[in-house]
């Protein structure tokens, strides 16, 4: 089995750094992997969240003011309730700046995707 590195997801208060995953096909996944994998994958798994998410990503910077991302098809009114699940999940982390929450994903979390979903190496 390879020595790959897991990469950190922030705990739902986000403050605590929880390991996370090695790739799926190293090695079967502990029950805690695969609950903090599960919630990470559950708040992608809803289109609103996997949009905000993607709006997220694409923005300059990899970071975007809520007032730049609300339009993705809900109420706004709505939208800081998916934005928290996001974070939650530990998949966004957040700064307010005067009246607005800017949002960040840190490279970390899309590496940690990333290679949660690498195949195996072809010897």
């Amino acid at each position: 089995m390879a020595n790959a590195s897991v990469l950190p997801l922030l705990e739902a208060d986000g403050q605590d750094v929880v390991l996370c995953c090695p790739p799926l096909a190293e090695r079967p996944m502990t029950a805690v992997e695969a609950e903090t994998a599960a919630r990470m994958f559950k708040a992608l798994g809803d289109p609103v969240r996997l949009r905000l998410f993607s709006a997220v990503a694409s923005h300059e910077d990899g970071e975007a003011c809520v007032c730049d991302i609300s339009d993705v098809g809900v109420s706004q009114s709505t939208v800081p309730h998916h934005l928290k699940k996001l974070k939650d999940a530990g998949l966004l982390t957040s700064e307010r700046r005067g009246t607005w929450v800017h949002y960040r994903i840190e490279p970390s979390v899309l590496a940690a995707m990333g290679q949660l979903l690498t195949p195996r190496a072809v010897a």
